[in-house]
């Protein structure tokens, strides 16, 4: 099972822990839990740091019900079984091509 799989399963579960700068980011771009929680239900993987500390981590690309699309940054803990939200955001338009490719 892949990073994003774990994650969406901790997410069914109900094991998910936000960090303080998650809920800040979310509330400064109007983005609610149920929002945040369906654009990585149905969303994708673009961006993969295998090597982040204490835990490997992805950037997740997704939708919410409203079509506003979402970044979001996830941890995963095998060992607690427990997805964290590291930072979640509305994509700007000048950073990334399509919502997904990030300009260089």
């Amino acid at each position: 099972m892949d990073i994003l799989e774990k994650i969406k399963s901790a997410i069914v579960k109900g094991r998910i822990n936000m960090t303080d700068h998650a809920d800040e980011e979310l509330a400064n771009d109007e983005i609610l839990d149920k929002d945040l929680l369906h654009s990585v239900l149905h969303g994708e993987i673009i961006e993969d740091y295998r090597d982040d500390k204490p835990f490997s981590s992805c950037l997740v690309y997704g939708k919410d019900q409203k079509e506003r699309h979402i970044h979001s940054v996830w941890a995963y803990s095998v060992e607690h079984d427990i997805a964290i939200v590291i930072t979640g955001y509305i994509p700007d338009t000048d950073r990334w091509i399509d919502h997904k490719i990030r300009r260089r």
